[in-house]
């Protein structure tokens, strides 16, 4: 029978502990093993020859892609010409892709893919797959699983195999556009680092099997692959761009990532200005409210002018006289939209017929202001609602919030610019004085109006911050736990905290003891770095030929109070295999029970590092390493 103890107690505890199994030795209760063991310094990585960063953000709608030298640090290179964009520059490739049907001639052969801009506009393709990659996350209302998994089957496809086929797609051509940058020989010698972006709310599953999608495309193997989350990727791009600014030490600004698909938000506090260093201020939050909704709501709109019947024969048959006027929607409207300066849009569908009541005229249909903010409005508040909801919590613990910044390709709609602007620099000015006071500073950062920043390359601001990650290593020095984290245990029986129906007899420990007790090692909402691993401290026990290979579950909860013991309702992050036949038998302790059993005690212990986008275990027994520790995600 195991023990499993994870306490986070000191060396010099455990070794007591060791000596006392049989002398009245009772297991400390979860209350009192807050203290983890000594943690050592963080190593610091060097690179002793330049290198390549290459940062792909890997998006719902569109997918983008920068490089940069090391020795040229200040070069970044946004890829901006894609396989079948004619010549038409673009900074983002569609997140796209399909595969060519196997032919009764040719049943068995493999599937050829198409990506990106490669498609017609009335083509079948598989849109917004990075959602399916986290299932705990609820997918838009635009988005068919059904269809998804039609499409799927007919090309015996999974989802990871979709990704990691247009991971392929955008690596392939991504090293094809360097090799004609840098040159062969160049390409040849020089080590070639990315860096992968994913969503701040994902689940740790969804993480991996990114990194798992991005090690089968070629972009190396998953310890090799950086990951980091999208907004904190804005925000590491943005803090650069947005220099010098009116941030001071101590102050919260809130990053606003909207994209296509999704609104992620994030709030870091400023630690220190140089070197400028952060951290999470709070949790990060995010809403199905990106600019992907507009386009639906443009296409209603539009529905309801011409009439179902005119409109369904519109797409269906004069496809390309839709995509034009969606395109213009998407490339002009969504974007350059001001109440102030378009009284009205006229959005081009060639080919229509003049229709005095739909308004149609010339191939044109003429949209007021009134109907462009009727289409705007209940998108771009529910992104006001969700960064007021930022702001609250933190004016709540007492934080100054000086700044909201705006990226990603929503975050370029001017419309979304001024709403925001409107909505957070309404307050009243403060009272006038002579000599400002530093609370009265603090009042209008408490309760006052905000400043709302829209930095130059909004749309790429997540894949430059990529890049700089790989340039210049974390400036986010603490983040926050999206869950409370822990390991269950076995402890001894206590008839005032247990019921008589938990309880089993361990002949080994030959008492009474009761399984699955929760120990939380990380709560909810809690800072964490990387610098500072989480150390789950174990009790193992094993009998003569016993088998030094274990197994034991991360588990997590997302409730404000995490239970005392396991129940159904707790999410299984992971399975941690860990091999101990690395660790030196001499660290093993023989003992003996009263009936003569002999087994060997071990205390070790796991290491957690949590870093932006992803956990890494490895294995202690007394302060030194004895290896990594498979995670195998679920």
């Amino acid at each position: 029978m195991n023990l499993n103890l994870p306490v986070r107690s000191s060396p010099s505890q455990r070794n007591q502990a060791s000596r006392n199994y049989f002398t009245g030795y009772t297991p400390p209760p979860s209350t009192e093993a807050i203290n983890g063991p000594l943690r050592e310094p963080a190593r610091e990585l060097t690179q002793a020859n330049d290198r390549l960063i290459v940062g792909v953000d890997f998006g719902t709608t569109f997918s983008g892609v920068a490089a940069v030298y090391t020795s040229t640090p200040d070069d970044v290179e946004i890829i901006k010409t894609w396989p079948g964009g004619n010549g038409i520059t673009s900074d983002k490739v569609p997140t796209e892709i399909s595969y060519t049907t196997p032919t009764d001639a040719a049943p068995n052969t493999t599937p050829t893919t198409k990506w990106g801009f490669q498609f017609k506009p009335e083509e079948s393709r598989l849109r917004c797959i990075k959602l399916f990659l986290d299932r705990s996350q609820k997918l838009p209302f635009y988005v068919s699983p059904q269809e998804t998994a039609t499409q799927l089957k007919t090309f015996n496809k999974t989802v990871i195999d979709a990704v990691s086929d247009y991971l392929t797609e955008i690596y392939k051509h991504t090293m094809d556009t360097l090799t004609r940058r840098y040159g062969e020989s160049f390409m040849a010698s020089t080590k070639v680092e990315f860096v992968l972006t994913c969503p701040a709310v994902w689940s740790d599953a969804a993480k991996n099997t990114t990194l798992q999608a991005a090690e089968r495309a070629g972009m190396g193997s998953k310890s090799e692959i950086q990951m980091i989350s999208e907004p904190e990727a804005a925000a590491v791009y943005t803090l650069k761009a947005i220099q010098p600014n009116h941030l001071n030490v101590g102050d919260n600004f809130i990053v606003c990532d909207a994209g296509g698909g999704t609104v992620d938000l994030i709030a870091y506090k400023v630690i220190s200005l140089k070197p400028l260093r952060v951290e999470e201020s709070a949790v990060g939050t995010g809403g199905l409210c990106g600019s992907a909704f507009l386009n639906y709501r443009f296409e209603e709109h539009v529905r309801g002018r011409l009439g179902h019947t005119r409109f369904d024969e519109m797409k269906l048959k004069k496809a390309k006289t839709w995509q034009m006027g969606l395109k213009y929607f998407e490339e002009f409207v969504k974007r350059n939209f001001n109440e102030d300066e378009h009284q009205e849009v006229n959005v081009p569908f060639p080919g229509l017929p003049d229709d005095e009541e739909a308004r149609l005229d010339s191939g044109f249909l003429i949209l007021t202001a009134a109907e462009i903010k009727d289409i705007f409005e209940p998108v771009v508040k529910e992104v006001c609602d969700l960064v007021q909801g930022q702001v609250d919590g933190l004016r709540n613990k007492g934080g100054i919030v000086s700044g909201i910044v705006l990226v990603g390709g929503f975050g370029q709609s001017e419309y979304l610019y001024k709403r925001l602007k409107g909505h957070f620099t309404s307050g009243a000015p403060p009272p006038y004085s002579e000599r400002p006071t530093h609370a009265m500073a603090r009042a209008i950062g408490e309760n006052g109006s905000i400043e709302v920043m829209q930095p130059l390359y909004a749309w790429t601001a997540v894949v430059r911050g990529a890049v700089l990650r790989g340039l210049e290593g974390n400036m986010v020095i603490s983040r926050k736990s999206r869950m409370h984290y822990g390991t269950s245990y076995a402890t001894v029986y206590n008839e005032e905290k247990h019921s008589v129906s938990e309880r089993y007899w361990s002949p080994l420990w030959e008492r009474w003891m009761v399984s699955d007790r929760m120990q939380w090692h990380i709560t909810k909402g809690e800072a964490i770095s990387p610098l500072s691993p989480i150390a789950f401290h174990y009790t193992r026990n094993f009998r003569p030929g016993q088998s030094l290979v274990v197994t034991d579950d991360l588990i997590a909860s997302d409730a404000d109070e995490p239970p005392v013991a396991y129940s159904r309702d707790l999410v299984h992050v992971c399975t941690l295999t860990t091999d101990l036949n690395a660790v030196p038998r001499s660290l093993f302790t023989r003992l003996t029970t009263t009936r003569g059993v002999e087994f060997d005690n071990l205390d070790f212990t796991l290491e957690m590092i949590v870093d932006s986008a992803g956990l890494g275990f490895e294995l202690k027994v007394d302060g030194v390493r004895y290896g990594r520790v498979e995670a195998e995600f679920h």
